[in-house]
């Protein structure tokens, strides 16, 4: 199905609605593929080099949504357990005791205070997890003839977590695909003779592919990566090809075949009834949702319509502002405009 954008408001309280709907159908991977249309504004030079496709998992990490507010008899429950169970582990958490919370407060010369809060949350990452949104990322690389499948993680921090979904992308990589080594590893292949043959998997850090993605979009093309990581990326590479009001998504359950395709962006209270926004998302997401389903003729001339209608240079007012000669219309007049470049 296709839905549009929801509102999560800010602090406790009611939950997003879009986090329940994925985890009450485990839709573990959120698809995001990005790439850039001949003639949409963007801030980068070569936004054309962008062309990727990100599979983020969608379930676990922590928007698990496991966490306890700073204070309540809940967290405290946290923090003894680890000074009981785990002194060397409790003793990382900075202001976890009285003492320490009212030493800090007599250095910085404020009245004292010795009560803790401390904010608890946790961070689930399972093998089953893990492997089922790198099975289904490398898969699409094969299935897609894809050149490389990155594996982005904070392992280097988070070693039992992150680390861990890299090395169990490795794993599944040789395992399940043939890929054998490359100079010794860790990167690797598939070899000849084998589907997806040439397909390279390799890893890079969180911060550093934030980087190389605006200054070396081309050395990435699907990209599979934890929760939190995905969300990074995810909207900083839309920023690159025209921002989230023409970024598609799809969450995804490769497995029970359930799927739900929405806009990106969120709902924009501001531009309610204005017939204003750029339809673009919603419009891809429907396009990335026909193709699902094996619709391939209707999803390309999806492509091809809103291809015309932005070359046309007759868009929403978020395009015509930075378009040379652009000429701004409406929500709906946009849509009419897409229909007749079928």
């Amino acid at each position: 199905g296709i839905k549009g954008p929801l509102t999560t408001p800010v602090g406790g309280g009611i939950r997003s609605l879009n986090v329940a709907l994925r985890q009450l159908l485990d839709l573990y991977v959120c698809l995001r593929p990005v790439r850039h249309f001949a003639g949409v504004p963007s801030p980068v030079k070569n936004p054309g080099k962008v062309n990727m496709v990100i599979f983020r998992e969608n379930t676990e990490d922590i928007y698990a949504g496991i966490e306890y507010a700073g204070g309540t008899p809940e967290s405290q429950k946290i923090l003894d357990f680890f000074a009981k169970e785990f002194p060397k582990e409790f003793d990382k958490i900075r202001f976890g005791t009285r003492e320490k919370v009212a030493e800090f407060w007599k250095k910085v010369g404020a009245p004292e205070k010795d009560s803790v809060c401390v904010g608890i949350g946790l961070k689930p990452v399972s093998r089953a997890g893990s492997v089922r949104l790198l099975h289904s990322a490398i898969s699409y690389a094969v299935l897609n003839q894809r050149k490389s499948v990155t594996l982005v993680h904070k392992g280097n921090i988070m070693k039992f977590t992150e680390g861990a979904f890299r090395d169990w992308g490795y794993e599944i990589a040789k395992s399940y695909f043939g890929a054998e080594e490359i100079d010794g590893g860790p990167w690797c292949k598939i070899p000849m003779g084998k589907p997806g043959a040439g397909i390279v998997i390799k890893d890079a850090i969180a911060d550093i592919t934030l980087q190389q993605v605006l200054t070396r979009p081309e050395d990435f093309d699907v990209i599979a990566t934890l929760n939190l990581n995905g969300d990074y990326l995810s909207d900083a590479l839309a920023a690159q090809v025209g921002g989230i009001g023409i970024a598609p998504g799809g969450n995804i359950n490769y497995i029970t075949g359930h799927a739900v395709f929405e806009a990106t962006h969120g709902t924009a209270p501001k531009y309610a009834n204005q017939d204003k926004v750029n339809p673009g998302s919603v419009i891809l997401s429907g396009e990335m949702m026909f193709r699902y389903m094996g619709w391939t003729e209707a999803a390309d001339l999806i492509l091809k319509g809103l291809g015309g209608a932005i070359a046309s240079k007759r868009v929403t007012y978020d395009f015509a502002r930075l378009m040379d000669g652009g000429t701004e219309i409406k929500c709906s007049e946009f849509g009419d405009n897409v229909i007749e470049h079928m």
